[in-house]
């Protein structure tokens, strides 16, 4: 497979629309790993929809059979996903992919109260919607990622699960951004 990947790009090797198309299944799977977190099928049904003209297009295909995917394991691809909090970045169980967006935010830097008040939220997020609270954090410090929580535990269950579907989508976007260049690059 070495053979069939694109240029560097910081630590991470991007791997180019062409070499991904040419791949057989798993290794089409392999390559994307990490984009939806610890979630292999999303890469593995969308492959299907092969060739793909554009990163744009192969985001679409990856969103759309998370849309389609029956309701336990969109469940599952949320509940898939760390929670934020302060510590977490410390956290060896993290992907390396959630660790850089997680500090990248700020979250290795709360202030005491940030961290307290993010787990205090974390924990009242879980217990009202049964899965960790999800926000592709790219833009955000911690201040805004508790204002969010905060926002979001006066949703309702549907809507709250809508709400992070479209986050995980978000968050899915940013990876494989880092990974795959779009056509024209």
């Amino acid at each position: 497979m070495a053979a069939k990947l694109g240029r560097a790009r910081g630590d991470e090797v991007m791997i180019t629309l062409e070499a991904l198309n040419a791949m057989t299944r798993p290794e089409f799977v392999a390559a994307l790993r990490g984009v939806f977190e610890h979630t292999d099928w999303v890469a593995a049904r969308a492959a299907r929809s092969r060739p793909f003209r554009s990163r744009l297009e192969l985001l679409a295909a990856m969103r759309t059979q998370l849309a389609q995917a029956p309701a336990e394991e969109q469940l599952a691809l949320i509940c898939a996903h760390p929670q934020l909090r302060a510590r977490s970045v410390l956290d060896p169980a993290l992907t390396a992919a959630s660790t850089q967006e997680q500090r990248r935010a700020g979250l290795e830097g709360c202030t005491p109260a940030e961290a307290q008040r993010l787990e205090e939220l974390n924990g009242a997020y879980l217990a009202k919607f049964g899965f960790p609270f999800i926000l592709a954090v790219r833009g955000h410090d911690p201040a805004s990622i508790i204002r969010r929580c905060e926002q979001r535990l006066r949703h309702d269950a549907g809507i709250e699960q809508a709400t992070a579907l479209r986050e995980i989508g978000r968050i899915a976007e940013y990876r494989l951004a880092e990974r795959v260049p779009d056509a024209a690059a």
